[in-house]
């Protein structure tokens, strides 16, 4: 491997990436990636805390359709017991309603994010069910 003289004093040896006598950039790739994974992990997980959210909102709704339907088939149903019991969280805010014939039932969840960082912070999560009351 011989050295070329780039100027006074200095010498530069070849790139064996590229095999001439430029300037080497054999670790500007390296340094991109290192410059953009930490960008690349907090998207990473801002997706995952998305998902998160969605997981609670479909369980907060199926709570509610659950306490709408035991409160159709049984006007003395506890509703905030069965719709605790039937999604599995705890905290829920639940109110049901008479409205002619139909009972309507509000669920109401406030959860912190789950992930480090963002714990401090906390989405509200809503649902409602209608059903008519059966009777007899």
């Amino acid at each position: 491997m011989t050295h070329r003289r780039v100027g006074p004093g200095t010498f530069r040896r070849p790139c064996p990436a590229l095999r001439t006598a430029g300037p080497c950039q054999c670790g500007q790739a390296t340094v991109e990636f290192a410059l953009l994974l930490p960008l690349i992990a907090v998207l990473l997980l801002l997706i995952v805390q998305v998902g998160l959210v969605i997981d609670d909102q479909l369980l907060v709704t199926h709570a509610a359709r659950e306490a709408a339907r035991a409160a159709a088939v049984d006007p003395g149903a506890d509703v905030a017991m069965v719709a605790a019991a039937r999604s599995g969280l705890d905290g829920l805010t639940v109110t049901a309603e008479n409205t002619g014939g139909v009972i309507v039932v509000r669920v109401h969840l406030e959860r912190p994010l789950r992930l480090p960082g963002l714990d401090r912070f906390s989405v509200g999560l809503d649902a409602a069910a209608a059903m008519r009351i059966e009777s007899g």
